[in-house]
This record gives C-alpha cells, structure tokens and sequence, in this order.
C-alpha cells in the first residue's frame, strides 16, 4: 500500500498503518501505544509524521467528531460517516442513507465544487442506552 500511494516503506509506517487497521477510529495516543508494542522506541513526533503521511496520501482518514481529539481509520475512498455514543464516546461507521453520495447534493452550494461530505450522528451507544446502562471510553 506504502508502495502503491508513493511512500517509502519504514517500519514506523507499517507500525501506524498495521494499527489503524487493526484499531479504526483510533486516536493518536491509542496509536502510539500499539506502535510502541512493536517499536518501543519510536517517538510521539514520527507517529504523528506517519500518521500526516498516511492522511496526505490516502491511505488513512481523520476524523475529528466535535469536541473530541483526531481518530483515525482506515476506510477510505467512500463517503461514509460516523455515529458517536454521547455517553461512552464509541465511534462506527454508518453508510449513506440513499444513493451513492446523496449527502454531496447540497440545497445551496454557493458556487463551491463540493467532493466531500461530512456527517455526524450523536446518541447513545446499545450499551449506554439499556436499562442501568453505562460504558466508560
């Protein structure tokens, strides 16, 4: 994937693209803690490097719901968007409603060229919305 996107193949690279993968919706610091499972000694600056090399190239996605620190996933490409547990701060991926970007069709663009929308939904996860409820982030 490095490869194919123009990057030059380091292992902190592989190290933040292996946990994106495996963590979606991940923030930084989360990261940094699976990457230093693999290499203890990498630094706050290279994974925050990697993390704007694999962004810039298109590789990964940040996310940033209001009121919350960046995540990061790996789905891209689609015009996906998220749901976000109030409570407990749990974050999934919700497809379009209808269509394929139906979202991109804005009642008044303003003259912009719109190639992305951004939707967040807001409410209670299945596990803080039960009786008695109440999961912790």
């Amino acid at each position: 994937m490095l490869r194919g996107a123009a990057l030059r193949v380091t292992r902190p690279r592989v190290a933040v693209l292996n946990a994106v993968y495996a963590y979606p919706h991940a923030d930084t610091d989360s990261i940094i803690g699976v990457v230093r499972g693999e290499l203890p000694t990498v630094s706050h600056q290279t994974v925050y490097d990697s993390l704007h090399a694999l962004t810039a190239a298109g590789l990964v996605r940040r996310i940033q719901p209001a009121g919350s620190v960046a995540r990061y996933e790996s789905r891209v490409g689609d015009n996906h968007h998220h749901v976000v547990c109030r409570s407990c701060g749990v974050i999934a991926d919700v497809d379009c409603a209808v269509g394929a970007a139906p979202c991109l069709t804005a009642s008044d663009d303003g003259g912009f060229s719109i190639d992305e929308a951004e939707v967040v939904y807001w409410g209670l996860c299945p596990g803080c919305s039960a009786p008695g409820g109440s999961r912790t982030a």
